[in-house]
């Protein structure tokens, strides 16, 4: 009992503010479970905004949709990357508004051919996505999909038949194409989407919304984005 009641005091006093002059040193920061060349992109960009702030940032990996409500509900102190508007979905996200990278949306396939011509055109197929990417969601109420926990297992259903398509990222579906050594694999042009990513952090933590903007506007003027995005060392 004196172990739980400890526990949660922990808990309680983490979510607590920070009161004036206090230096966070540590930030738990939330994203999907899975190996994804974007999500190492941008953990980078955000871990190094975050050291030349002085604080450490500790990254944990989550399935699906938990990754965005851990981090409203505070249970992180924020979400790695998103789409832009995901706070009105959960309020008590608040956007940093500098770009970590842009987001392409693409289809690939094994076999199937059509004219992309926006979501619609994908109704007659099933699809296979990874269970916690919101645009997906979102576009597909009433389509027949197959959400699965990371990127392999999605191509993994489409090489077995159980599905028609893939929807996904551009470089983390071509990343597992690689490692996997999977032939046969096409991407569909035109894109589905193409948007900039934004990291968010919990609302208790608004303060540090100043420091970290203008620490990744710096970031964009000595070119260290630039690096990372290209996958050179800062």
């Amino acid at each position: 009992m004196e172990r739980r009641r400890l526990l949660v005091g922990l808990t309680l006093a983490a979510m607590l503010p920070l009161a004036p002059g206090q230096q966070l040193r540590e930030i738990n920061i939330s994203t999907l479970i899975g190996t994804d060349p974007a999500t190492t992109i941008a953990e980078q960009i955000v871990r190094e905004a975050y050291r030349r702030l002085g604080i450490n940032l500790v990254l944990h990996r989550l399935p699906g949709e938990r990754t965005l409500v851990q981090a409203n509900e505070g249970k992180m102190d924020g979400e790695l990357y998103r789409k832009l508007g995901m706070e009105r979905e959960y309020p008590n996200l608040v956007i940093v508004p500098v770009a970590l990278q842009t987001y392409e949306l693409v289809i690939f396939t094994r076999g199937t051919s059509f004219i992309v011509s926006g979501w619609e055109s994908l109704r007659p197929y099933t699809l296979g996505f990874v269970r916690g990417i919101k645009i997906v969601q979102e576009n597909t109420h009433g389509m027949k999909t197959e959400a699965v926990a990371t990127m392999p297992q999605a191509f993994e259903k489409m090489m077995m038949g159980r599905t028609d398509l893939v929807l996904g990222n551009r470089s983390s579906g071509m990343a597992v194409i690689k490692a996997l050594n999977l032939e046969g694999i096409t991407v569909l042009e035109p894109p589905l989407a193409s948007f900039p990513v934004y990291h968010y952090v919990h609302k208790r933590h608004e303060a540090l919304v100043p420091e970290l903007t203008r620490v990744l506007r710096q970031m964009q003027a000595d070119k260290t984005i630039e690096r990372l995005q290209k996958g050179t060392p800062p």
